[in-house]
């Protein structure tokens, strides 16, 4: 299965209110809002790769992945990034 922020969005966010904008325009409001971890972290992990595997290409702990992973996710749930991700 390849990846595709449409479908990693919808399984990630409660409540969402309205339809996802195009992957290109996803992938641009999602680079602004995360850190470069946090974007290549979400990414890999929604890849369905290893945590050690994406440890060692962020060069950092398993631990520090799962935390960025898990705040790339809390921050895709709140209002004011939800409304960038949508077409109203």
């Amino acid at each position: 299965m390849s990846f595709t922020f449409t479908q990693s969005l919808l399984k990630n966010i409660d409540k969402l209110v309205g339809t996802l904008k195009s992957e290109e325009q996803l992938k641009e409001v999602l680079k602004r809002k995360f850190t470069k971890k946090e974007f290549k972290v979400f990414v890999s992990m929604e890849s369905k790769k290893e945590i050690s595997e994406i440890a060692s290409e962020i060069k950092d702990e398993e631990e520090r992945v799962v935390e960025l992973y898990k705040a790339a996710c809390k921050k895709l749930n709140q209002e004011r990034i939800k409304q960038e991700l949508v077409n109203l």
